[in-house]
């Protein structure tokens, strides 16, 4: 590692924001093209990269001036990725769900296209405008029946954030559906 790389470091461990910048800007695009070769989808890639840096912020102070930056950052997004794929999982379970809901209603003709018209509304809003997190952790816990708890545990992160999570994605859908309704 580089002297300069570790000053950088050193900088950001105190909230300097122009040493974070420098870095972001010298590994965008190497951690770009490494999560694109892994997810296949340059959005979704952008997104992941996106949510690296965000991480790597938030937990500036714990940084160690003597380790690999790029390591940590590999890590970090590869992490996210797994966690895009695990999501991508849920979601075409989800889907299959609305299908199945779809075949079982298909006597009410009236309550068929209904049903499927906020279906479909329900599942665009959630992939179109819930963050990644929230998109994930709603999904997991009105899909997958997974409790807050489990939800907790599988990610890593506090029931409390979950909670947070999924009051944001509620309260998101809320006003997106008001829109169409």
């Amino acid at each position: 590692m580089q002297q300069a790389e570790k000053i950088l470091i050193e900088n950001i461990k105190h909230s300097d924001k122009d040493s974070f910048k420098k870095l972001y800007l010298q590994y965008h695009p190497v951690l770009f093209r490494f999560v694109v070769s892994r997810v296949y989808d340059e959005d979704i890639a952008e997104d992941i990269v996106q949510d690296t840096f965000v991480r790597i912020w938030k937990i500036r102070q714990s940084l160690a001036s003597d380790k690999s930056f790029f390591s940590l950052i590999a890590k970090v997004s590869s992490n996210l990725s797994k966690d895009h794929f695990k999501h991508e999982a849920v979601r075409l379970r989800h889907q299959e769900n609305i299908v199945e809901a779809y075949d079982q209603q298909s006597d009410k003709p009236n309550k068929q296209i209904e049903t499927e018209f906020i279906q479909n509304n329900i599942l665009n809003i959630v992939h179109q405008y819930l963050p990644l997190k929230q998109r994930t952790i709603f999904l997991l816990n009105r899909i997958e029946g997974k409790s807050n708890q489990e939800i907790a545990e599988m990610l890593g992160i506090s029931q409390r954030t979950v909670e947070n999570q999924l009051y944001r994605a509620l309260k998101t859908l809320k006003k997106k559906i008001k829109r169409i309704m």
